[in-house]
């Protein structure tokens, strides 16, 4: 059966990996969840992420996950626009996640960026998710 929401279920895997544990999670591959990846790497929240050929023409991301003094760094990590209801937001309209400590990742015109990047490129656009 498809899966319905792809990148609310990559989240899961982390959030579930987070507090198991875990070193590493996998998730199937896309572009969307890469581009997203990305953006958690960038911001700092995991060690980052490698694209594994499971077969021919199936892709898997490996997530390796980013822990400090024995706790995970992402405590809070929340799916905002669902397949069922999207939500979108002009860049003056995005609040701050917790007073600027957290992010938000958004898919804009010019890819998918943090809540910062979009506020320095002046786009606003889909607000995928919020991490803190």
């Amino acid at each position: 059966m498809a899966m319905s929401d792809p990148l609310g279920d990559m989240l899961t895997r982390i959030r579930n990996g987070q507090r198991a544990r875990k070193n590493s999670v996998t998730a199937p591959a896309s572009k969307l969840r890469a581009n997203v990846l990305e953006v958690f790497k960038r911001e700092g929240f995991i060690r980052g992420y490698s694209r594994h050929e499971v077969r021919p023409g199936i892709n898997e991301l490996k997530i390796e996950l980013k822990y400090h003094d024995g706790e995970p760094v992402i405590r809070e990590i929340s799916r905002i626009s669902k397949p069922g209801r999207r939500v979108y937001s002009s860049i003056k309209d995005l609040p701050r996640v917790y007073n600027g400590l957290g992010i938000s990742v958004l898919s804009t015109p010019r890819g998918v960026m943090s809540d910062a990047e979009a506020r320095a490129a002046n786009v606003g656009g889909e607000v995928l998710c919020r991490l803190f």
